[in-house]
């Protein structure tokens, strides 16, 4: 097998595995054991909570100690056996120490995903600005496919779900272990400074003001990004309170219509290396964020019946809001930094975005949409201006992005990611 097919097959378990369950656990929280919706919200704080301190962590043994590929299989391994124990667990409380630990091991997962990706590509003297969004578009098809073996075998309510996600897990760490090496080369002791002998060496790029800027944005952003997983198919299924739209397919399957949004990413991340050559980094983050405003904007409008149109258009650009973001924001991070801190860089751009960025999208909007947008004794939401109080949070965000973060764009910048 060659290098791009490998990582292809690593890139698609590794989405397909979040996937399984991660659209359609609401489900089984509400439809199936009945518990209340107060604590549900706490279940998406978990992969807030792990990315803050896990990603990072895990970059720092990769790069000084352990074979990333290695940390890497063994992360999915224990991820998998956790999930397995998931229909286990009896109680809410339980349930959200229990995702809690699958997170743990999950969330460095992706960044570590990155780190191996870039070093076998280079490796391999190819092109990783060409090469490496058509390998990571594979993982977006992983989680659709998941996200329909789920829907359509009837398990988007049932425990079948974690025990799908989890013998992928388990399949994906042993496959790991035979990827092309990940060697750490941080591990050298001459001349070391505390902070580098630590593996610290990757926070010093909030130092760079360019950088620290970016993280902080990244930050913003990830909170958009968890607003959209938190709530996006709880509100394509409150129409079936709608005696209009009660027996729509919109209602029925919401999941297959969210995962429009998935197959819209395949397109997208196709599109990465066109978009950062013609553009550059800064245009294309901002037209990540205007894509961030059109998704709410059109959701706050959109209905299953003449607004449908909406929903599917919102759904379509979100494709361009996640991958301009998460894809092109890891390439500038690789090439923005040293090959020896690649991997805790990597995990220093995953604590933002879905660390601190996923606690403030989760707590913040949790508790703005309770105290504004909900009926104290229907407990309905105010979808409309729910999406628009959105759709208005990330407009500021892309305002102060094109003031304050200054980027002149070089089209042969982008042949530093090669080097």
């Amino acid at each position: 097998m060659n290098v791009k097919f490998r990582l292809t097959i690593m890139n698609f378990f590794q989405f397909f595995v979040w996937g399984a369950w991660l659209i359609t656990v609401a489900n089984y929280w509400f439809g199936t054991k009945n518990w209340d919706g107060a604590q549900f919200g706490a279940i998406f704080s978990t992969m807030g909570i792990a990315s803050i301190f896990m990603p990072t962590l895990c970059g720092i043994i990769a790069d000084r100690w352990i074979n990333a590929e290695k940390l890497y299989g063994a992360l999915h391994i224990l991820g998998g056996l956790t999930l397995l124990y998931v229909p286990q667990v009896s109680n809410p409380s339980d349930f959200f120490w229990v995702i809690l630990v699958a997170m743990i091991f999950y969330m460095p997962t992706i960044a570590l995903s990155n780190s191996v990706a870039y070093n076998a590509l280079k490796k391999g003297g190819l092109d990783v600005v060409k090469d490496f969004p058509p390998i990571r578009v594979w993982g977006t098809i992983g989680f659709i496919v998941a996200m329909w073996i789920t829907n359509l075998t009837g398990n988007k309510a049932s425990e079948n779900q974690f025990y799908i996600a989890a013998i992928a897990a388990i399949f994906l760490g042993l496959y790991s272990f035979t990827l092309p090496k990940c060697e750490p080369e941080g591990n050298t002791t001459e001349n070391k400074s505390f902070m580098e002998l630590m593996g610290l060496s990757s926070f010093k790029l909030f130092a760079d003001y360019k950088l620290a800027l970016f993280f902080v944005f990244s930050m913003f952003l990830g909170a958009a990004l968890q607003l959209t997983n938190a709530y996006g198919d709880v509100f394509l299924d409150d129409f079936k309170h709608d005696p209009t739209y009660a027996d729509s397919l919109v209602v029925k399957y919401s999941t297959l219509i969210m995962s429009i949004s998935q197959i819209s990413e395949t397109l997208f991340i196709l599109a990465i290396p066109f978009f950062l050559r013609r553009f550059g980094i800064k245009q294309v983050m901002l037209f990540s964020m205007i894509a961030w405003v059109l998704r709410f904007g059109l959701f706050a409008y959109g209905n299953p019946g003449d607004g449908l149109w909406m929903i599917i258009l919102s759904c379509v650009v979100y494709g361009m809001a996640f991958d301009f973001f998460n894809i092109s924001g890891s390439l500038f991070v690789e090439t923005s930094t040293d090959s020896k801190i690649r991997s805790s860089a990597q995990g220093l751009f995953m604590m933002m975005t879905n660390g601190f960025g996923a606690v403030l999208g989760s707590v913040v909007s949790g508790q703005i949409i309770s105290l504004y947008f909900t009926d104290i004794k229907t407990g309905e939401k105010d979808w409309h201006n729910i999406w628009l109080t959105f759709a208005a949070y990330a407009l500021v965000i892309a305002i102060a992005f094109a003031i304050l973060f200054k980027h002149k764009h070089n089209p042969k910048e982008v042949e530093a990611f090669n080097h």
